[in-house]
């Protein structure tokens, strides 16, 4: 047989038994080329100047690289080592190493760059539909053409040439320093099948338990006010990363065995053929994995943890900018408004107007708060120049005159100061007032970014106030003495209301808002991240889910043998396959419920950070997820269906 017909024929073979492998290298190319592609699209120029759109895909393109990269030198390390047993007998009829390199390199050449061009193919025609994805979620009135990138193209054959003579180069060395004999044990030593289980696995195993556990309390106390300084808080963040990481590499080196272990035990060693080809298997295999589950676990997490939290905060974009710019139009300047509205009147836009006097007075809030971070403005972190309002400019609330309702606050804020009831004090330049704070109102009634990003206003008696306006501190300065607030009454009027604001360029002055401004602001920041985020949590996804693929190929190939003794010990391949998607229920299941948890508690500590809505946004990230990783578990019981089939 020539070298010719040798390397075709293995060409077929390994289409035939890698095929999720040629379809994860495909779907790479593809997705990393429709990423630069976006790079060199004319339609990006109305993103780049917001959201700085090309910065964010390049940084996208490098990380998609490294993802790629590392599931493509690991894919290539399984299959080289699956071959050993043919590599072995290719020296054993005579042929030197070099030849042997030199077949292997050929053959993965025409696989690799026959996958790349149709990659490249498929990311070219998708592009299109990628451009429009990204548009309509960065919320852009942009129409998406077909382009061919030569920049593109060639950017895409460099750094995949690149990862291709990495591939030979590891491909090279392993042919080098590998004999003969243990190229034909190279696929059966690499599992171990220690069937006792020692009592260090069983301290490591509770162990890891405790630690996940340690964690996550831990996540659950990170925003409650117990840590009280920045240097706390970010120790508190290691903890935590550290405590759930070890944890969740003990748990897989030790904790499933335990538990397993007692599930055996429980049955008196009695095992059915579903446990037998289900919890045995797992119990002495994930122990050997531990280091490739407990980092397919955490980059999941992280993965649904960011897509949550951007989800979070694109989903709540809307009801955010409407808590934050509380109007239509937020306008903390006299001239600027009557302008405003004098424009609004020429338009013949009706409108409803809102003004509130505002004092900057100095308040002593050490006996009421307890704070999680210092105030760069005050050095002992207790007195504060507070926004303060009258009690008659709000319809629902009366208070006394030695008393204080603060309002204006929100969840983030509340988050790392926590406010008790009892004495502040306010001072004017010769007057001091002693208050009692009598609690917090959930009530906005100013924009956020005038009360330095969510500290609350406080509420006083018109007496009281009064009285402090005829006695105001010099040194304290009140940059925003009067507040306009616009609604518009018809939503219709919204869109020109909005382009004469921004006609007049108000926005360009501290303070001055516009809801709808805002909320396209941040629908844009967050659509360009979340669109970023989940590409490249797609990404992994399909990496590590054909990983994971590949590792039951290669336990259903060792197992092979117990199946033929199974099958003429009388059970049928539906006794078999029961069994089997059980195992595949674990080995799939266990990292995904892990990944699910670990992600859970992350969005759960501090989700109000990103935005008003938990649920709804982590619960879709979730299922989406779990949907499409659940694929691979599917693929798997269909290979090992095969070769049941095979078995006899």
């Amino acid at each position: 047989m020539s070298f010719k017909s040798l390397i075709l024929r293995n060409l077929v073979k390994n289409m035939k038994n890698y095929y999720l492998y040629v379809f994860a290298l495909v779907f790479s190319v593809a997705l990393y080329f429709a990423f630069v592609t976006l790079q060199y699209d004319p339609s990006m120029d109305a993103a780049k100047g917001t959201v700085k759109g090309e910065a964010a895909l390049r940084s996208a393109a490098v990380m998609l690289i490294a993802i790629v990269m590392v599931f493509l030198v690991y894919a290539n390390n399984l299959f080289i080592k699956r071959r050993g047993k043919e590599i072995g007998l290719l020296q054993l009829v005579g042929i030197p190493k070099g030849k042997v390199f030199w077949i292997l390199s050929v053959e993965n050449m025409v696989l690799y760059f026959g996958s790349m061009i149709i990659g490249v193919f498929l990311g070219f025609v998708s592009s299109k539909l990628v451009m429009m994805v990204l548009l309509k979620t960065i919320g852009i009135e942009e129409v998406a053409q077909l382009r061919f990138s030569s920049e593109a193209l060639v950017q895409t054959v460099i750094v995949f040439a690149a990862i291709y003579i990495l591939i030979l180069v590891m491909n090279g060395l392993f042919i080098k320093n590998q004999e003969i004999l243990t190229l034909f044990h190279s696929t059966s030593t690499s599992e171990e099948k220690r069937q006792k289980v020692s009592v260090f696995e069983i301290i490591i195993g509770v162990l890891g338990l405790g630690l996940i556990l340690l964690g996550y309390y831990l996540s659950t106390k990170l925003f409650d006010g117990q840590f009280t300084m920045m240097e706390q808080m970010f120790l508190m963040m290691l903890a935590i990363l550290g405590s759930v990481i070890i944890g969740t590499f003990f748990f897989y080196k030790g904790s499933i065995r335990f538990v397993f272990n007692l599930i055996r035990k429980k049955n008196n060693g009695y095992l059915s053929v579903h446990k037998v080809l289900s919890l045995s298997s797992i119990m002495f295999r994930m122990r050997s994995n531990s280091i490739l589950l407990t980092v397919i676990t955490t980059v999941s997490a992280l993965s649904i943890g960011l897509l949550s939290l951007t989800y979070i905060s694109y989903y709540s974009a809307e009801k955010s900018a409407a808590e934050s710019v509380v109007y239509d139009f937020s306008i903390p300047n006299e001239e600027n408004a009557r302008q405003f509205l004098e424009k609004l009147d020429e338009k013949q836009i009706d409108y409803s107007t809102t003004e509130i006097e505002l004092l900057s007075i100095k308040t002593d809030i050490a006996n009421i708060i307890n704070l999680s971070f210092e105030r760069p403005s005050v050095e002992d972190g207790s007195e504060v120049p507070m926004v303060v309002i009258s009690d008659r400019i709000i319809e629902d609330m009366d208070v006394e005159q030695d008393e204080s309702v603060f309002i204006n606050s929100n969840t983030a804020t509340e988050s790392f100061m926590t406010f008790n009831k009892g004495t502040l004090t306010m001072s004017g330049q010769s007057k001091v007032f002693d208050l009692n704070f009598i609690g917090l109102r959930d009530k906005r009634i100013l924009p956020l970014r005038l009360t330095g990003g969510g500290f609350p206003v406080a509420v006083v008696d018109d007496t009281v106030y009064q009285q402090l306006a005829n006695d105001l501190d010099p040194d304290v300065t009140n940059e925003f003495p009067l507040f306009f607030g616009v609604d518009i009454a018809e939503k219709s009027d919204i869109l020109a209301a909005n382009e004469v604001y921004n006609d007049l360029q108000i926005d360009e002055y501290a303070g001055h808002a516009s809801q709808l401004e805002t909320f396209n602001s941040q629908k844009r920041s967050m659509g360009m991240i979340m669109f970023i985020v989940g590409f490249l949590g797609l990404t992994f996804l399909v990496t590590s889910g054909c990983i994971l693929y590949f590792k039951q190929m290669d336990e259903g190939e060792e197992e092979k043998g117990s199946y033929t003794i199974l099958r003429k010990l009388g059970f049928t391949r539906k006794d078999l396959l029961n069994g089997i998607k059980i195992k595949q229920l674990f080995n799939f299941g266990i990292p995904l419920l892990v990944g699910l948890s670990h992600s859970y508690f992350a969005v759960k500590s501090g989700w109000f950070w990103f935005g008003t809505e938990l649920w709804t946004p982590m619960i879709i990230v979730m299922v989406l997820y779990t949907l499409l990783y659940s694929i691979f578990g599917i693929l798997s019981v269909s290979y090992y269906k095969k070769l049941i089939k095979q078995a006899l």
